[in-house]
């Protein structure tokens, strides 16, 4: 990363359409032929594809641990952008589009539902009264794939089918529960061999767990990569004739040691309406005309550790891509996302925000760099 004037870093901005996670699902869909889809990465044409997602495994993650993930890492591919924020709501929106955040509308944990002084905890989705479909109104490549004559499948755990989330990110998918590692190969292959094309992604998210849990810098987030490692292995032996499997990830993830508790610092919470996003990734939702003194607060105790800008300088510095109508309300007055060993938390609002080890969100290259790794069967 550049340095700016004084010495803190330039907040770089991901690569959308030019190698971002956003960027996967039109070339997959333009790989298997369907019409209009611009393959940006490149994908080699191939009419079976499986798009298999590992939460939490970032590409610097995964260069520095060779022995636990020896198959992953004799993969082909490299590293792209996983959007902004770095995390799982908006990374899954990006994979189930083709959008960048800013489109889709699914800009983090939790953000604002404009016009009505609440947060939407987009991960839970506990308010009845926001649809799904409408929050998240851009069309999934999955109803675009069927369209074109694609069968596609949605391989995870039974308790992801038919939440909130999945409405917004996976509809028009088939969905395909599987409750074990042997499942997911077993589910998996069977959903690859359906109709003349296929499209299946899989999901799975117990790295991320793990990370959250103990840390990436844990023994047990190293066994854990094991079996991933394995299971993309499995994968791998199992694609029928004329399939690619591309694994890759919706962020990385890091283990801040420093806390900023805002629920304990007043001039934090002076002006503050609403505080959205996560620990690498605030939100800060100001009071009718208190703006200017939350920005200079925030700035003022964050700034040599953070990136505080406003939302209109994040906005037209490209953080989220292109903001789609309505999209611009939901993102924070002020947002604050470190860039060092630190996260921002709220003991009292989010004790189990701060009960994490693991954190992801930020524009640091450990949390924005994921893998798009590619095997495939002739």
């Amino acid at each position: 990363m550049a340095a700016a004037p004084g010495g803190r870093p330039e907040p770089p901005v991901p690569r959308y359409g030019e190698g971002a996670l956003a960027d996967l699902p039109p070339s997959v869909l333009a790989s298997l032929g369907v019409p209009g889809a611009v393959n940006v990465l490149g994908l080699p044409p191939v009419p079976r594809v499986c798009v298999l997602l590992i939460d939490g495994l970032g590409w610097e993650q995964l260069k520095a641990h060779p022995d636990e993930a020896p198959f992953l890492n004799a993969m082909g591919g490299g590293p792209i952008t996983s959007g902004f924020p770095a995390t799982t709501v908006s990374s899954l929106g990006s994979l189930g589009t083709g959008a960048p955040p800013g489109e889709h509308g699914l800009l983090g944990v939790q953000v604002a539902i404009p016009g009505t002084g609440r947060l939407l905890n987009c991960l839970r989705w506990q308010d009845g009264s926001v649809v799904p479909e409408e929050f998240q109104p851009v069309p999934t490549v999955y109803e675009r794939a069927a369209a074109a004559g694609v069968e596609t499948a949605y391989v995870a755990l039974r308790q992801y089918s038919g939440t909130a989330l999945s409405r917004a990110t996976a509809r028009g998918s088939r969905y395909v529960a599987a409750q074990s590692l042997g499942q997911l190969v077993g589910r998996t292959e069977l959903a690859l061999r359906q109709g003349d094309r296929s499209f299946v992604t899989v999901y799975h998210a117990d790295l991320d767990a793990t990370g959250h849990r103990f840390g990436t810098g844990s023994a047990d987030w190293r066994h854990q990569l094991r079996f991933m490692d394995m299971l993309v292995q499995e994968i791998a032996a199992v694609l029928p004739a004329g399939s690619a499997l591309h694994v890759t990830a919706d962020h990385g993830m890091v283990d801040p040691t420093e806390r900023v508790d805002v629920d304990a610092v007043p001039e934090l919470r002076d002006g503050v309406a609403l505080l959205g996003g996560d620990a690498r990734a605030r939100y800060v939702y100001s009071e009718p005309g208190a703006h200017a003194d939350v920005l200079a607060a925030w700035t003022a105790r964050l700034g040599d550790r953070a990136w505080v800008v406003s939302r209109e300088e994040a906005v037209a510095n490209g953080w989220f891509g292109p903001l789609g109508p309505g999209m611009r309300e939901r993102v924070g007055d002020v947002i604050a996302v470190p860039h060092t060993d630190l996260a921002i938390v709220a003991t009292e609002r989010e004790p189990w925000l701060n009960r994490m080890v693991g954190m992801h969100g930020s524009l640091v290259s450990a949390e924005q760099l994921v893998p798009l790794l590619t095997t495939s069967r002739p």
